[in-house]
């Protein structure tokens, strides 16, 4: 296809493929003509996976280079590949000082051991893990997370890990990781909340509201 059809298809514009193309964010095309040139269905992937982890993920473009690096170095595992992109889209927490957030970290890591993960000690989650520790000691709340962790365990094993194609593209692998990882964790924390507005009515009960009702 001419690079106006893989506008038209992917809704990217030109002038963002053409970018994307200097950045080397994009694979160049197939060279037909002095001033012409083919893509294929790969082009279409990686924009998709561009698009993806810039809209869906928010990540900048050096982030986004780093990712689609580890897409292109084939001798990296797709483990490890799915991993560069899982860090980078996840939040920045910067690691704490003192007693309290030491102890928290602990807390963390042991709770990761004692579930069996096979996590990396650099992996960020483990502080955004520890820095909710920490919020949650000072105002008095439950620390122990084990439910909620075996909750996300029982998620990612029997429904969300289905959903990404391990032995497809690796593009395509990573887009659904990105699209999976933020979207359904939106749709998990929005039915929570109905959850809990939902046992709250009946633990207290309310009756059902009506069609009309706020």
């Amino acid at each position: 296809m001419r690079m106006s059809q893989l506008s038209a298809e992917s809704g990217v514009a030109i002038a963002t493929i053409k970018y994307y193309l200097r950045e080397g964010l994009l694979h160049q095309g197939e060279q037909v003509a002095a001033t012409r040139a083919e893509y294929d269905e790969s082009h279409l992937r990686r924009l998709r996976l561009i698009r993806a982890l810039l809209e869906v993920g928010r990540l900048p473009i050096t982030s986004i280079k780093k990712v689609i690096e580890a897409v292109d170095d084939e001798t990296l595992p797709v483990h490890y590949m799915l991993g560069t992109a899982h860090y980078a889209i996840s939040p920045v927490v910067e690691a704490g000082e003192g007693e309290e957030w030491a102890a928290a970290r602990e807390q963390a890591d042991r709770m990761i051991d004692d579930l069996g993960w096979q996590v990396s000690r650099n992996a960020p989650g483990r502080d955004e893990l520890a820095q909710t520790l920490v919020k949650l000691r000072q105002l008095g709340l439950e620390t122990d997370l084990t439910p909620y962790a075996q909750a996300a365990h029982q998620l990612v094993t029997e429904v969300e890990l289905d959903t990404i194609p391990l032995d497809g593209p690796r593009d395509a692998a990573v887009e659904a990781l990105v699209l999976g990882t933020v979207l359904y964790g939106r749709a998990f924390d929005a039915l929570r909340r109905l959850a809990q507005e939902s046992e709250s009515a009946r633990r207290l009960k309310v009756s059902p509201p009506g069609p009309g009702d706020a």
